[in-house]
C-alpha cells in the first residue's frame, strides 16, 4: 500500500548581517544582509532548490526578503510576505550586544537565555507571543501547498526556534533544548499522520542543516 502524501516545511534562516557579525540583538530592527550574507544565501538557495519547493513565504524584513529572493530567482516561484514571521520584538534590547544587555538587565536575560517562555525580551514579546504568530503565518501559507508539497519559510533564528518548538508540541520547559540556527541554515518539519482529533502533527527531520537532507531508512540500528 502506498504511503499517504505528506507535506514538508523548510524553515530557513536569513544570511549574515553586520549586526550578526557584531553580536548585536537585531530583533525587528530592519538590518540588511552584508556581502557574506548574500553569498551564503546564493549558495544555500541552489541547494534548497533541489528539494523542489512549491511555495516560499518570508518575513517582511529586508534580510529575510533578500534571502528569499535568491531562492525565488533560482526556482521561479513568487515570494509571499507575512509580518507574522518577523523576529522577536526585543524592545529596549534591540541594537545592543548581549554583554551590554547582560549589564543592564541580567535577570531577565538569564531567564530568556534559559528558554523561559514568559519572559518579555527587552520588555516586549515573550517566546509564546512569537511562537503563536509564527504558527498562524505557517498555517496561512500551507493553504497554498499541495498534499505532498514543500513550503519554504524564510525567517529569523529566534522566531524559527520557538516556531519549531511550538509546532512539534514540545512542553514549554523543553523549548530551550532546541539549538538556534546558523545564518542561512535550515530545519525541516515533516508532516505526520493526523491525530485522532484531526490535529496536524509534525516531526523534526533536519535541524540547523547546511547540506541536503538524507532520508532515514531505518527506525533503529
Amino acid at each position: 500500500m502506498e504511503a499517504a502524501p505528506r507535506r514538508r516545511i523548510v524553515f530557513w534562516r536569513h544570511g549574515r548581517t553586520d549586526w550578526n557579525a557584531a553580536g548585536r540583538f537585531q530583533g525587528q530592527t530592519d538590518i540588511p544582509l552584508n556581502d557574506e550574507g548574500h553569498r551564503q544565501a546564493a549558495l544555500a538557495a541552489r541547494r534548497l532548490a533541489s528539494l523542489g519547493p512549491d511555495a516560499i513565504v518570508s518575513s517582511d524584513l529586508a534580510r529575510t526578503r533578500s534571502t528569499a529572493d535568491t531562492l525565488a530567482s533560482v526556482t521561479g516561484l513568487p515570494v509571499s510576505v507575512d509580518a507574522g514571521l518577523r523576529e522577536t520584538n526585543a524592545g529596549q534590547w534591540q541594537g545592543h550586544t548581549f554583554d551590554a544587555i547582560r549589564a543592564m538587565d541580567p535577570d531577565a536575560l538569564h531567564l530568556w537565555e534559559e528558554g523561559d517562555v514568559h519572559t518579555r525580551a527587552g520588555g516586549a514579546e515573550t517566546r509564546l507571543d512569537v511562537a503563536a504568530r509564527v504558527h498562524h503565518a505557517v498555517d496561512r501559507a500551507l493553504g497554498d501547498v499541495p498534499a505532498d508539497g514543500t513550503l519554504v519559510v524564510v525567517s529569523h533564528g529566534g522566531a524559527i526556534r520557538v516556531g519549531l518548538a511550538h509546532l512539534l508540541g514540545l512542553p514549554h520547559g523543553l523549548w530551550g533544548a532546541l539549538s538556534g540556527l546558523s545564518n542561512c541554515s535550515w530545519s525541516i518539519l515533516e508532516e505526520r499522520r493526523p491525530a485522532g482529533d484531526g490535529t496536524l502533527r509534525w516531526r523534526l527531520g533536519e535541524h540547523n542543516a547546511g547540506t541536503l537532507p538524507v532520508p532515514v531508512t531505518l527506525e533503529e540500528g
